[in-house]
């Protein structure tokens, strides 16, 4: 049986996830209108081209690959869908009254990491959806953010900046997700906290297309126009205005507070972390 699609990633998630020809444990029809769909499944966008291809080519093939499913804890005689969810839709719009399936039976926690899995290795998530998938894991499911690079094949400050991005604003937001922006365009938008001009540099980005170095200098010169809330200092203590102009520019780039103190041409630099994940979130940054 063709099992290109699920990549080793599955595999190694659930050791006996293999599929033998001669040994097709579960692999049953199922009727479409019993399924229930994955209450985790990260994605909720799906092109319709897409789906509309898959649904031809279902028509004239089949369901080549089988979705998976678990008996139904909820609803007696239905079942849940883990994976698959696109082969599933593609197959109501080609008309089938049943799909090919194979029946496991996975924890929650496993629902969740196959689906998350599944649609990354296909690369099918926006960046929100991904966001959201990975909070969804740490939040209810108890993973740190170095659990999940290693699970999924990714460095840590991946993780960490990917979930970064769900403190855009709402507006941002759907733009990333409707890839109108991109990421890189997205991150320095985190360092504007008024939502109203975080959307209208947003989008300036849209219309001018604007590269991720072009957005923070333009949001560094928006500062710098800005009067600056400063707490009176004693004349000793006075700034040197070139290291607050670095200061800035480091808190841009790595994505927190920084603060350089100098005394007599020595001195130090300190960068604020807020826990254990971003503390190596910054390292990482800083060891590139």
């Amino acid at each position: 049986m063709n099992r290109k699609g699920l990549g080793k990633g599955l595999d190694a998630l659930i050791p006996d996830f293999s599929i033998d020809e001669s040994e097709e444990s579960g692999l049953t029809e199922i009727e479409i209108a019993k399924i229930m769909p994955n209450p985790y499944q990260p994605r909720t966008v799906f092109q319709q081209e897409k789906l509309e291809e898959l649904a031809q080519s279902i028509k004239e093939h089949g369901v080549v690959q089988p979705i998976i499913v678990a008996v139904s804890e909820a609803k007696a005689g239905f079942y849940q869908l883990v994976a698959g969810e696109r082969r599933l839709r593609a197959a109501k719009m080609a008309g089938l009254a049943k799909v090919p399936a194979l029946v496991r039976e996975y924890s929650k926690n496993a629902m969740v990491e196959i689906a998350l899995i599944e649609n990354l290795q296909r690369e099918d998530l926006n960046p929100i959806e991904e966001a959201e998938a990975y909070n969804c894991l740490i939040k209810e499911f108890g993973f740190t953010q170095e659990q999940l690079a290693r699970r999924l094949g990714r460095s840590r400050s991946t993780i960490a900046n990917t979930i970064r991005l769900l403190s855009l604003s709402t507006k941002a937001k759907e733009a990333l997700a409707a890839n109108k922006i991109t990421p890189g365009q997205a991150r320095p938008l985190l360092s504007i906290t008024d939502h109203q001009h975080q959307w209208e540099l947003a989008e300036k980005i849209i219309a001018n297309n604007l590269s991720a170095r072009e957005v923070e200098q333009l949001i560094y010169e928006r500062k710098r126009k800005l009067p600056q809330k400063r707490a009176p200092k004693k004349e000793a203590d006075l700034r040197d205005p070139h290291l607050l102009e670095l200061e800035e520019k480091l808190e841009y780039a790595y994505g927190t507070k920084v603060r350089i103190k100098n005394k007599k041409g020595k001195g130090m630099v300190v960068f604020d972390f807020y826990d254990h994940d971003d503390l190596q979130r910054i390292l990482e940054l800083l060891l590139r």
